[in-house]
């Protein structure tokens, strides 16, 4: 399986919400062949030397070297990794993150994180839990981008509804003036769903990483009526699931995830297209900027494989120019950070995602 270490959004706004001086992103797509890590290595080694390259100030150079060197030595690190790298230095911390979406190799260096390739992760993780849910068994599979399988322990859930219930069986008689036949039995796989929902919550708790449910009726539907977890797919596994094996959910998963986000990016796209009826959605950088800085987007589109050098001031206007790859990571990262702060939601798409082929598109709170 691939080895990933996917931000959430709250790690996500951190780093957007950042400021240090010599900040450096580097992207670094990687091969998964762990039998021969040192292309990635010397991939990685080559980026490290070109950001060191533009740092001026000798003191934050000799720091980051020292931290890259450290980074590149670590063998361990190499052998297990995924389909890009992300590593954020600055003179006083590293951060690494391994991704298993394919996010073009890059190099900034300035004043903040270059953040905008990341978001392709948190908005399309391509990873996903899959419940293979029975009223005799309960597991919970990681699937990773790969499409490998594997089982994720998890502490304290139950056996089964028999189990949970402290029975031999769920067939037998209730005492009396209890609910019992078709009714308690009910009653019984609920509690059962409930308590492995409550175990679930401690596990997936900040992940945003879609579940999907393998499971039967009626225990499907009385799952769904406790589940707490945000991102339950609505689409579930058909079939008993204990009966198919981890690989045998991770390839039928596969199929779910990725109509999945199409689905999402439909919703989306109609979406602008109503608020645009309505004044609400503008593709203009300069508007974007604008409404941006006075927290009027809810929702941001952005073409993740787009680069548009520029500043913008304290009330929004919009400078164009200046290289971007060199000194600050660009126009639309400083349109993402006043997104987030204003607890907007942004979107990272491929370019033919885009509304009218934009850079980059703002669903408006209201009219302006």
């Amino acid at each position: 399986m691939l080895h990933t270490d996917i931000p959430t959004r709250g790690e996500v706004q951190r780093l957007v919400g950042e400021a240090a001086p010599w900040s450096v992103s580097i992207y670094t797509p990687t091969e998964i062949d762990t039998a021969s890590p040192d292309s990635n290595r010397i991939a990685f080694s080559n980026q490290a030397r070109a950001a060191l390259e533009r740092i001026s100030d000798g003191a934050a150079r000799a720091a980051l070297q020292e931290e890259f060197d450290d980074l590149i030595d670590d063998e361990d690190f190499w052998r297990f990794q995924s389909n890009s790298l992300v590593v954020l230095g600055t003179p006083e911390r590293v951060r690494t993150y391994r991704l298993p979406n394919r996010l073009p190799d890059g190099v900034f260096v300035g004043d903040r994180f270059h953040i905008k390739p990341l978001l392709r992760a948190t908005t399309f993780p391509q990873t996903a839990f899959v419940l293979a849910l029975a009223e005799g068994s309960v597991r919970l599979v990681e699937v990773g981008a790969d499409g490998g399988a594997e089982e994720m322990k998890v502490r304290e859930l139950p056996d089964s509804a028999a189990d949970h219930a402290r029975k031999a069986s769920l067939s037998g008689r209730a005492p009396k003036g209890r609910i019992q036949g078709t009714e308690g039995r009910k009653l019984r796989v609920r509690q059962y769903a409930r308590a492995i929902d409550r175990q679930l919550r401690e596990v997936l708790a900040g992940r945003d990483v879609p579940l999907i449910l393998a499971a039967t009726e009626p225990i499907d539907s009385l799952y769904r009526s406790v589940n707490s977890y945000p991102v339950l797919v609505a689409e579930s596994l058909t079939g008993n699931p204990e009966q198919l094996s981890d690989a045998e959910l991770g390839l039928r998963a596969r199929g779910i995830l990725d109509q999945y986000y199409a689905d999402e990016l439909a919703e989306l796209r109609e979406l602008f297209e109503q608020r645009r009826g309505e004044g609400r959605a503008v593709t203009d950088l300069a508007d974007i900027a604008r409404t941006a800085t006075f927290g009027m987007v809810d929702t941001l589109l952005v073409d993740i494989d787009a680069t548009v050098a520029g500043s913008i001031s304290e009330t929004g206007e919009v400078t164009f120019g200046g290289d971007s790859t060199e000194g600050a990571p660009g126009l639309v990262d400083e349109i993402i950070r006043r997104v987030f702060q204003a607890d907007g939601r942004v979107v990272a798409v491929r370019a033919q995602d885009m509304p009218d082929n934009a850079t980059a598109a703002a669903i408006l709170r209201y009219t302006p």
